[in-house]
Order: C-alpha cells, then sequence, then structure tokens
C-alpha cells in the first residue's frame, strides 16, 4: 500500500480527534464520570474493587491513569444531594470536584484515544475485506457519526465496551487464518481484554469460545482451553491477581475479598459450610450484580411512555431509527438489499464477522436496562464494516457514486447540526425542541449542559435562574449561580430544566414538570436545557 493512500484516512482521523476535543471542552460532567474517576483512582492507589463494582475495572484504570500525578478533588456531598437531587430517586449522588473542566482535559483524552484506535481498526479491516477506496467510505461514516464521538469523548466505559468487542471480533477472523501458537495467545488477551471492558461482554467471549470449537476449520479442545486460560490469566490480572473466597456460612453464600466488604450472593438455606478459593472474585459479584439489576429493571423512557423496570423489546430497535444518522442507515439497506439480489458478494470473513454483532443485538432486544444508545453501540462499527461493501458496487456506475456522495456530504451535514452536542443527537425527522418526547437519560440529557448554562448566565447578567436539573455534578462547581427547585414548587421568572426531568422518566410524579410547557420556551442550552419564562 503506497503511502498516498494513507493521506485521506490521515485527515479523517485528525478530523475525528479535532470534533471529539471540541466536545471535551464545551460539555460538563456527565452524570456517570465521576464515579468512574473516583473508582479508577481508588484501583491504582488502594488496589480496591469495593466501590461501584458494576463496572469491570479495565477503563476506569486508563481512564484515571492520567489523574494520577495531581491530588484531585472529588467529594460528595449530601447536603447538596437532598437540594439538587432529592425529586430524582435513581441520581441521588452530587459531585464536588475541585475543577471539573480540568479533569474533563485529563481524563476525557484518554478515551478518544480508544476511539482513534477503533477508527484505524475498522479502516485496516475494511481495506483487507474490500479496499482502500471502500475503507475510506466506513471511516467517513465513523469520523461523522455522533454517537461515536460523543461516548469515546467522555470518561465512562462505554467506548472500550465498543473498541474491545470489535477488536475481539476482528482478532478472531485473524486467528481462523492462521491459528498458530502466536494467534493463540494474541487470541486470548484480546478475549481476556475483551471480559474486562464490560459484564455484558460474557455472552461474547462465550460464542466465540463456541464458534472456535464448532465452525469448521474446528480446533482442538486442547487449543481451545489454552485460549480459554490465556483469557482468564488476563482476566486475573486486571483484578491485580487478587483472590477471593467462596463461601457458605450460616446459610448465606458469600464472595469475601481482599480490601472488599462481603458480597452476599444468596441466601440458600443450607446448615453446611465450605471456603473455596476463587480467582478474581470481584468480577463474579459484580456479574451477578449486574445480572440482577436486569432482573430487576431499569427505569427507562420511550416516546413519551415511562416503564418502571425497562424491557421494552422495540426499544432499541427504535433507538436505532432515532439515534444513528440517517445516511448510514439508508446505505446499510442499501447493501442489504443488493446483498439478497447477489448484486454485492459478502466476503466469507464478513460473514463471521457479522455473527457477533447479531448475537449482542439479540442480548440487547431482551435486555431490561433500556437506558441509551451506548448500551447498543458496539453493533454500530459493524454496520460501518457492512456498509463499505456499497464502494464496490458503485465501480462503473456512476449514478451509484452520485448517489453514495451526497449520502456522505448529508452525513457530515447531519452531524454538524449538533456539533458540538454530539451526546443529544437525534436524526433529521425529529425536532430538537421535541426531543424529551422521544428519548431521555443519556440518549440526550446527561447532565452535560453546564457550561452551555454558564455562558447563558454569563450574558444575561442579574437574572435569577431557578433550576431542576439531572446531573452529579454540583453546578456551583461551573460557576454556575442557580437555585434548585423540586417537583411540587412551581418558581416564577427564568426556569432551566433537564430534558430528562422533563420527560419524567425518574421523577417520583412522572409529570412534575410538564406546567412548564404552557409557557414560552426561550432557548434550548446545549440541546438537553429547555429555558422557560415562567410568570
Amino acid at each position: 500500500m503506497t503511502k498516498t493512500r494513507l493521506v485521506i484516512p490521515t485527515l479523517l482521523c485528525l478530523v475525528f480527534l479535532a470534533q471529539g476535543l471540541w466536545f471535551i471542552g464545551t460539555q460538563s460532567l456527565t452524570f456517570d464520570e465521576p464515579v468512574h474517576m473516583i473508582t479508577g483512582l481508588d484501583m491504582w492507589k488502594a488496589g480496591r474493587f469495593a466501590q461501584w463494582n458494576d463496572h469491570p475495572p479495565l477503563a476506569r484504570a486508563l481512564l484515571a491513569l492520567p489523574l494520577l500525578g495531581h491530588d484531585w478533588q472529588i467529594e460528595y456531598k449530601k447536603d447538596l444531594g437532598t437540594a439538587w437531587n432529592d425529586h430524582s430517586p435513581k441520581a441521588w449522588l452530587v459531585w464536588a470536584p475541585a475543577d471539573p473542566e480540568g479533569l474533563a482535559w485529563h481524563s476525557r483524552p484518554m478515551n478518544l484515544l480508544l476511539g482513534l484506535i477503533l477508527a484505524i481498526l475498522l479502516w485496516s479491516t475494511a481495506a483487507r475485506l474490500y479496499s482502500p477506496g471502500a475503507a475510506n467510505v466506513a471511516l467517513l461514516l465513523f469520523v461523522f457519526s455522533p454517537c461515536l464521538i460523543a461516548h469515546f469523548s467522555v470518561a465512562t466505559t462505554d467506548g472500550i465496551g465498543v473498541l474491545m468487542i470489535f477488536a475481539a471480533a476482528v482478532q478472531f477472523v485473524a486467528w481462523r487464518r492462521n491459528p498458530s501458537r502466536g494467534q493463540s495467545i494474541l487470541l486470548g488477551l484480546v478475549l481476556g481484554g475483551l471480559l474486562l471492558a464490560k459484564f455484558y461482554t460474557i455472552p461474547l467471549f462465550a460464542l466465540i469460545m463456541a464458534l472456535a470449537l464448532f465452525l469448521p476449520p474446528r480446533c482442538s479442545w486442547r487449543k481451545a482451553a489454552f485460549i480459554a486460560a490465556v483469557a482468564f490469566v488476563t482476566l486475573w490480572a486486571g483484578y491485580l491477581f487478587h483472590v477471593s473466597w467462596l463461601s457458605l456460612r450460616d446459610g448465606q453464600l458469600a464472595i469475601q475479598s481482599p480490601r472488599s466488604p462481603d458480597y452476599r450472593l444468596a441466601d440458600i438455606g443450607a446448615a453446611h459450610s465450605f471456603a473455596i478459593p476463587l480467582p478474581a472474585g470481584e468480577y463474579f459479584a459484580g456479574a451477578f450484580d449486574v445480572f440482577r439489576h436486569n432482573r430487576w429493571g431499569h427505569p427507562s423512557y420511550l416516546l413519551g411512555k415511562i416503564s418502571s423496570t425497562g424491557g421494552w423489546k422495540l426499544y432499541y430497535p427504535v433507538l436505532i431509527l432515532l439515534k444513528w444518522p440517517t445516511a448510514v442507515l439508508l446505505i446499510a439497506a442499501g447493501v442489504l438489499i443488493l446483498v439478497l439480489m447477489r448484486r454485492i458478494h459478502v466476503p466469507g470473513e464478513m460473514r463471521v464477522l457479522l455473527l457477533i454483532p447479531a448475537v449482542f443485538l439479540l442480548f440487547s432486544v431482551f435486555s431490561r436496562i433500556d437506558i441509551g444508545d451506548r448500551h447498543i453501540l458496539p453493533v454500530y462499527p459493524f454496520v460501518l464494516l457492512f456498509c463499505a461493501g456499497i464502494w464496490e458496487f458503485q465501480r462503473k456506475r456512476p449514478v451509484v457514486l452520485v448517489a453514495l456522495a451526497a449520502l456522505l456530504v448529508l452525513q457530515v451535514a447531519d452531524a454538524m447540526r449538533y456539533a458540538p452536542d454530539y451526546l443529544s443527537y437525534l436524526n433529521v425527522f425529529v425536532k430538537p425542541q421535541e426531543s424529551y418526547r422521544f428519548l431521555s437519560d443519556s440518549n440526550v440529557d446527561w447532565g452535560q449542559g453546564l457550561i452551555a448554562l454558564r455562558r447563558y448566565q454569563t450574558t444575561h447578567p442579574g437574572e435569577q435562574i431557578h433550576m431542576a436539573y439531572f446531573g452529579s455534578v454540583f453546578p456551583g462547581q461551573y460557576g454556575i449561580d442557580a437555585v434548585p427547585f423540586r417537583e411540587e414548587e412551581r418558581p416564577s421568572g427564568t426556569v432551566v430544566i433537564s430534558s430528562t426531568h422533563l420527560s419524567g422518566q425518574l421523577l417520583r410524579h412522572p409529570g412534575s414538570y410538564r406546567w412548564l410547557l404552557r409557557y414560552p420556551c426561550t432557548a434550548i442550552l446545549d440541546h438537553s436545557l429547555y429555558v422557560f419564562r415562567a410568570p
């Protein structure tokens, strides 16, 4: 491959980084970020995995790595919590970081680098399966995808889940081409990283191991066991080789881990007692916690309706139609039709690759944790890879080339409609001022609008602001002077409300803030904060 062929992908990667940095500088800390930073620092400094063990440690450790050289102050303010989040039973934490923007600039770029790695991996895979031209199409769609820019520009764990699932699929295909010992070790390391990224990767780990055993050309049980052993050692290393104890005592089945309180699994009422060593016991405790969370469900919101336990089978299909760019969906649909008509050849490796997002999508549909497109995002890079096939079809077809160029321009323009508020993006069929009628939470409003509110307050000096805010960071840390108000209160003057609270998803009384809709909405800040003028 000539160096000139690398010019376009290099420029596109630089555009992706520029958009991510633009996001970092304009969006306040989102709801989950302080928790990830605190737990990541706790891992590095104390070797503990006790706090908020609902995520494996890989992403948190990486995101906290740039924070180690400074004594960052991230304090939990209980007294502020009762004032700002009392109206939201599922959002009770209020953090007061001494320098929230400094935290963002130190931690978020690490996730942006992971997004760059995914972009390079997508391009190289598309170039190998199709051609460099097809790879450029996939990369351009990637670079101007608001969902990817947003979730690789915040200090959360969703980006690394997307990266590791795609990397595991690509490495599995590479291992099938050359099942050497070196490739087996590499596959085991990647699968270990897959397990360390997110708990929702456990079924995909089982799927890849099953495919290795039963999909021709099959590997031996011995080789599969070797790969699994490398993956488990990698997982164990992520937990600093901690050895916990799985114990049964007084009828309580529990996991006892170093520097952590006992984690009770179940009350089985057995009279016997035992204690057996369990490497990386914190992982199994966290996985069980997520399984239990999924079984109970999570409050969710879709198309104006609220479910206290989630579980809508159409949640993620509707989310894809609303949150994924229209151009991507049109290109993917066109490629699918052409494949069914046998006008486009799908490489054999692509068919294997697509098994993994298909199974992930199936599990997602039956999940009861319906709180954001970030939970379906691992499917998206595979869709972009699938879209790359259109480049091969357009050759010697000028009409197809013109249509493809128009769709790519549409993709760029569509992304720029929301820039740099990429987290709130909804496609062209949804008016930004009506987004709360369709979706909420991290789909639209994750607490990222405080910097925009600060700019508004600067241009409106002396204006008293009453605010109902969905977020976990105290607005005063961004220099905002606002008075919180609760569900039963009716302040007058300038009233600012988060889109998530306007939807009512997490409120005790879902319609508590709908009275504001009777009055003029004078501004929408960051596509997530609504400003009303109440008499």
